[in-house]
């Protein structure tokens, strides 16, 4: 019951904020859900003795978006520019002996591109015509894609997919999984576009499941490599932000640079 509740709380607060929100509604909760993400993946790597220095990797982190929002022209790189300065400055002001500045500076800026730069593109794709369609498109698919993985690879997973960072999942099961991802995306495409490129829809489907996949491993490799079971606590059962949001932070930029590339909208 606590992964349910909160499970079901997530996915009619998305839909909603989807559907019937607005752009500016949209960017609050994704400059809130990206700051507690940083947050959390502060927590996890920079051993901190305070909430600080996760804090200000946390300010970093919304820079990406905030540009996006308030400065179109200059886009998720301004927004990256800035927050790499000011994370060198940051760096600067605070070196001392006894204290790896090289490796706080690595692991910032890893956060950095990870949850600003990569969750900027959600709102990227909010901006575009059809927007909040292809967003539910693209979280059916990770979402498809994860369930299907789980269940596949309980029923026929024979050959491990990652062993040393990931045991449990398999080929089989990752094999299921973008197949999965690939029906949600058809029949989600029915009902939100009006016009459905299907090639287009099918064969990024299975891109977008790959890339959600290397995301779940990724922060699969942070966990292991920082001793972390979750993210965070913040969603009960489901963990942190960052536990649900891993594979969608990979995916959504693909997602957007495909649009572009193929002039899909």
């Amino acid at each position: 019951m606590n992964r349910v509740l909160p499970g079901v709380a997530l996915i009619i607060c998305w839909l909603f904020l989807l559907l019937k929100g607005s752009v500016a509604l949209f960017t609050v909760v994704l400059i809130l859900g990206l700051a507690i993400g940083a947050y959390e993946y502060g927590r996890m790597t920079l051993f901190a003795e305070s909430f600080l220095r996760p804090l200000f990797l946390a300010i970093l982190a919304t820079l990406p978006i905030l540009s996006v929002f308030f400065t179109p022209q200059l886009g998720v790189s301004g927004g990256l520019v800035l927050g790499f300065l000011l994370l060198s400055l940051w760096t600067l002001a605070t070196y001392r002996k006894g204290f790896d500045s090289y490796e706080f500076f690595s692991r910032c800026s890893l956060g950095l591109v990870w949850v600003g730069v990569l969750g900027a593109h959600l709102l990227l794709l909010r901006e575009l015509p059809d927007g909040n369609s292809w967003i539910l498109i693209l979280t059916g698919i990770t979402a498809g894609s994860d369930s299907g993985s789980y269940y596949t690879g309980r029923a026929f997973g024979r050959h491990k997919l990652s062993p040393l960072i990931s045991p449990n999942k398999t080929i089989e099961g990752a094999v299921g999984g973008i197949f999965a991802g690939m029906i949600v995306a058809s029949l989600l495409a029915v009902f939100l576009l009006e016009t459905v490129p299907w090639l287009f829809v099918l064969l990024s489907s299975v891109v977008l499941a790959v890339f959600g996949i290397c995301g779940d491993l990724v922060e699969s490799v942070i966990k292991r490599a920082t001793s972390t079971k979750d993210s965070g606590t913040i969603l009960g059962g489901h963990g942190g932000i960052l536990d649900r949001a891993d594979s969608i932070l990979f995916a959504a930029p693909v997602l957007y640079y495909l649009l572009q590339f193929f002039s899909v909208v």
